[in-house]
Parts: structure tokens; C-alpha cells; sequence
């Protein structure tokens, strides 16, 4: 079974945690960059609410086929409860009939984001294997 790290990090915290994953898993690793890095404040405050809504933000490519890989395991920062705009245009992305697993990492350990996670790959014939909620 082939798999893929994917992460998003916009202080660190996430970043370090995939690429711990990726080793142990011996996975191949790519990041979701936004197209613009937003700035500190466009970020969390633009950008958690644009996480509650469920909206996205225009990423680079990923300079990797995600259709070659069995397995995707997604590392994400969690913004005011939600993924961040920045993952959720990776989860647009997701090809048919993939295997998902979610590490939410948030300062609470909690998020409540499984369940949207779900509705985006769920249409696609994507499965969530697992979701967990990390402290960081």
C-alpha cells in the first residue's frame, strides 16, 4: 500500500509531527503552500472565518500525482474548531476512492471538523479510516 504524508503548517507545530510520520510510516511527504502566504493576522482572523464557513483558499500544487498513492494521511493545523481554508482546497482535491487519515493538531487536543471532512470525500468514494485529534 502506497502512502503519502500531506501537511499544512503555519507555525511549525504540524509540520514536525508529519514529517515524524512520514519516517516511521516510509511514506513520500508533500506540504499544501498557499498560493499567497497570508499574512499573521489575514490568516487567523480572515482565515478562521473562512474555516467556519468551510471555505477554501487557492494552494500551489503539490508537484505529486495523489492518484498514485492507497493512502493519504493529512496533518492540519485546526482553526477556530475547523481545517483551514489551505487544507480544505486539498480535500477538494482528493481523488476517487481514497483511503484518508486526519491528525487534527490544535492547542485544545479537540476540533469537531470530522464530520465536514467526511461530507467533502464521502461523494468521491473517499473513506476516513481514522480522525484524531492531537495536542499540541
Amino acid at each position: 500500500m502506497k502512502t503519502i504524508v500531506i501537511f499544512y503548517s503555519y507555525t511549525g507545530h504540524a509540520k514536525a509531527l508529519a514529517q515524524k510520520a512520514a519516517e516511521k510510516e516510509s511514506a513520500d511527504i508533500a506540504e499544501i503552500r498557499d498560493l499567497r502566504r497570508p499574512s499573521k493576522f489575514r490568516a487567523f482572523a480572515l482565515g478562521c472565518f473562512a474555516a467556519v464557513r468551510g471555505k477554501s483558499w487557492p494552494i500551489q500544487p503539490l508537484g505529486t500525482d495523489l492518484a498514485a498513492y492507497d493512502r493519504l494521511i493529512l496533518f492540519s493545523p485546526i482553526w477556530a474548531g475547523n481545517t483551514p481554508p489551505a487544507v480544505n482546497a486539498l480535500l477538494e482535491q482528493v481523488p476517487e476512492n481514497k483511503t484518508v487519515l486526519v491528525k487534527a493538531v490544535s492547542a485544545s487536543g479537540s476540533s469537531a471538523c470530522k464530520e465536514r471532512i467526511e461530507a467533502v470525500i464521502k461523494p468521491r468514494g473517499g473513506h476516513l479510516e481514522s480522525f484524531e485529534n492531537i495536542k499540541s
